[in-house]
This record gives C-alpha cells, structure tokens and sequence, in this order.
C-alpha cells in the first residue's frame, strides 16, 4: 500500500542487485580458476564487457519474479525461493546462450560460479533487507499515520489487520464514523463525523486514508470522495465483499473499467507452469526412487491377498472432471457390496492386514504419483472425492466445490493438519480454501515437508 514510501526502498533493493550481479559476474573467473583448475576460462576483457548485458537481464528477471513488489507481511522464505528461481533462470539462459553462440565471453564454467555467488548476495540482500524494515516497523518507528472511515465490520476487519501486522508500515490513529452513537471502532476511537473529515485530517496529521464503508454505509463514498477532493492524502478503498468473496480476487482492466475477480484460481500463466513443472520433476524423481518399495509392496499385496495389486476408483478433479486414481489395494474384494459407499475408518474390518499398515502410513497412496506424472492430479491440493459423495456436499457445505478451482493433490493443508477421512467436512472445506487463496510453491513445499512428518495416521 505504501508506494511511495517504499520506492526507494525498491530503488536501493534494484541498486543493490545490480551491484550483486557486477561482483559475481566479474569474480565468477576468478572463482572457476580457483575450483575447477584447467577449466576454459573467458578472456577477461569480453567477460568484463558482458557485464553490461549481464546486469540488466538480471534486474529483468528479478523483477519478473516480483522480488521488487511491497512483500511486507510475506514469510523471507517466499523472498528465497523467488530469489533461488529468478538466479537459476538466468543460469539456464546464460548457458543456453554460451551454448547457442559459442562466444567466448560466457563459459559454463564462470557460469556456475556467478550463478552461486549471485543467489548467495541476492539472497542475503533481499531476506536481510526486508528484515531490517520489518523489525524497523514492528518498533513503532516510520509507521504512515492512517485514518479509517467506516464502523462496520469491515472497519473493525482493516483495524485489526494493520495491529496485527505493523511490518505494513501502517498506523490507524482515528476513525471517522456518521454514527454518534459508536464510540470506538476496533479499539480505536472516533474522532467524529465524515462533515468534519478536514479539520480530522489536520489535527491527527493523517497522511492516507482508507474507506471501509459496508454495504450499509456505502452510500457515503461519493460525498466523502468530494470532500477529499482538495486534499493531499492518499485515498483507498476496501470493498466490501466479505459475503461473496471466497477465492484469491484480483482487479482486472477491460479498456479503461475495472474489473473484480471475486473467484478466480491462482493456478494459471506462469504459476500455473511452475506447479507442473515443479510436479512432473518431483513425482518423475519419486517414482524412480521409490520403484523397489513398489514392487515389494506389490509383491506382498499378490501373495497375502491376491490380485489384483492395485485398486482404481473415480475420483472428481479440476473443473469437476472425472479421472480415475490409482492406489495399492488395502481391503477385501467386493468391500462395499454390504454397505454402499462409504468412507474407510481407523479399525475398518474389510481392510486386509497389510492393507491396515499401508493406510496406517500412508504408503497405499504411492501408487498416484502416477496420476500426478499423468497430469490427473498435483503433489499438494484438495483430496479427491467421489462422484457420489461430492453430490450430497455440495447441496450441505457451501462453497465446496471451489475446492475443484485446482487439481486434486496427493497431499494438501489439510491433511498436514489431520482433517482427512470421516472428519469435520467443514474444517476440511476451510483448510482447503485457504490453500487455494494463499498458493505459492513455497507453500507446496512446505505441505510436501510437513507431510513427511505426519504422514503415519494414528
């Protein structure tokens, strides 16, 4: 929110990585000599020269990577990833280039130098940098005074939310409400009416504003804007969508009209290429690993219990469409003929016995790292459900089938957090909204991580 104040601090963070990117590019020879003796070193005046070309492609791609963009209140391991997969990239596209044009001023073996170099200053500027501002922040010092005009929840909602995170650089010192009977707003007090909004504006010197009206008090927004027409501060507005907005939002222009996303996947573009690449490599590398365990547990389904080893059932994914998941087999043939469909329970007696210790940890999902390498599925995301089942949910839970806006995931928040099988669907329904609304592939890894510690179901 704070554009102006942090242009500099983007401009020092631009000046920063460019002089990271100079130093790694020119020591980068000097490195490859030193560990990799009688490696084809550059000439050190056509390497010095392709600084030039090198310093701009690397604030390019930083900036692509938003590592320029206010992140105040994201983790410093999202600045990490963003930075490890900004510094590779330009790796991949100096190699290509060296290995396209045969020049002499770029080797692969000052590449790799400069590409550790360069992720370890980056790193190290952008991670400490966004540190030393939060810390900066979260001591009461440099906050932007602000002044909320509304009294509803959704007030109450920017309140609480500027408290919570004072690494924003916010401060709300006033609250402006045409309620005389609303004392206080979030723990602020008001400071009077939206008729006396400039004498406010002067006595609590309040450099932004930001209009919180609910629905119920949005007709005022257009005879408040008037007023703030001959003043300096800066305006905001938060709509309120609280009822309807359930999904990551974006604002869209269509030729000059701005657009609201209220339910729109993050999934797609760039992300969208990076979560498929991220999982064709993960589950193409597991699978490989993990080939003997698979035949051992084939083995053994085939010789306690028969065939067949595996068991496929419709699962419902992406868009709603049907695909088929594939799982090692953990209970008795015929296992719903009695009961119908149903969902499996600790202590189930159709499962087999080594049925009982494969789902005990998790090891009859294996088998779908194939529908993962396919493209039915994704490494983390909602679990797949049933056709059956997903009919009667999405007549009882509202919402539910947002969850389908990503493809389903061998893995997902919500598992990580024992909301799996026969347990609270709306607990369930929550985790995995949140997972869709905050996706970002440190995330992902940081599910796949937890998942390896959690995996044994009790």
């Amino acid at each position: 929110m704070l554009q102006r104040r942090s242009q500099m601090f983007r401009t020092a963070l631009v000046f920063g990585d460019a002089l990271v990117a100079a130093a790694a590019w020119l020591l980068a020879p000097v490195c490859a000599a030193w560990l990799l003796p009688g490696a084809a070193l550059p000439p050190f005046e056509a390497h010095a020269v392709a600084v030039f070309a090198i310093v701009p492609v690397w604030i390019w791609v930083m900036r692509q990577h938003r590592l320029y963009r206010p992140r105040r209140i994201d983790s410093p391991f999202r600045d990490l990833v963003s930075v490890v997969q900004a510094g590779s990239l330009v790796a991949l596209l100096l190699i290509g280039f060296a290995f396209l044009t045969r020049t002499e001023a770029v080797t692969r073996a000052a590449v790799i130098p400069f590409w550790a170099l360069g992720l370890a200053g980056s790193a190290a500027l952008h991670v400490g940098a966004r540190k030393f501002v939060r810390v900066i922040h979260r001591g009461g010092r440099y906050l932007r005074p602000v002044l909320v005009i509304g009294s509803g929840e959704l007030a109450t909602a920017v309140i609480e939310r500027v408290r919570n995170h004072p690494e924003a650089g916010l401060r709300v010192v006033g609250v402006i409400s045409d309620d005389s009977e609303i004392k206080r707003v979030g723990g602020i007090p008001v400071l009077g009416s939206s008729e006396r909004i400039k004498p406010i504006l002067q006595l609590c010197a309040a450099e932004e504003v930001i209009l919180a009206f609910s629905q119920e008090e949005s007709h005022q927004a257009e005879e408040v804007l008037s007023r703030l027409d001959d003043e300096l501060v800066d305006v905001r507005m938060v709509p309120d969508l609280f009822q309807i907005l359930t999904l990551r939002a974006s604002v869209e222009d269509l030729d000059g009209l701005p657009v609201i996303a209220l339910r729109q996947s993050p999934l797609v573009g760039w992300p969208a290429v990076q979560k498929r690449v991220f999982d064709v490599v993960v589950s193409a590398g597991l699978l490989a690993a993990l080939t003997p365990l698979l035949v051992l547990i084939g083995a053994a389904i085939a010789v306690a219990n028969g065939r067949p080893v595996f068991y496929r059932q419709t699962r419902v994914g992406l868009d709603g469409d049907d695909f088929e998941i594939l799982k090692f087999r953990t209970m008795v043939p015929d296992a719903e003929r009695d009961t119908g469909p149903v969902w499996a329970a600790s202590g189930d007696h159709r499962q087999t016995p080594i049925g009982r210790f494969l789902r005990r940890w998790s090891l009859d999902e294996l088998p779908q790292l194939w529908n993962v390498l396919r493209g039915d599925m994704s490494l983390v995301g909602p679990r797949p459900e049933r056709p059956v089942f997903i009919e009667r949910f999405r007549r009882e839970v509202p919402g539910y089938m947002l969850r389908h806006k990503v493809k389903a995931g061998l893995t997902g928040w919500a598992q990580v957090h024992r909301w799996r099988g026969d347990t609270s669907l709306h607990e369930r329904i929550e985790h995995d909204l949140y997972y869709i609304q905050n996706w970002s592939l440190a995330l992902d890894i940081r599910i796949l991580l937890m998942t390896l510690w959690r995996s044994r179901i009790p």
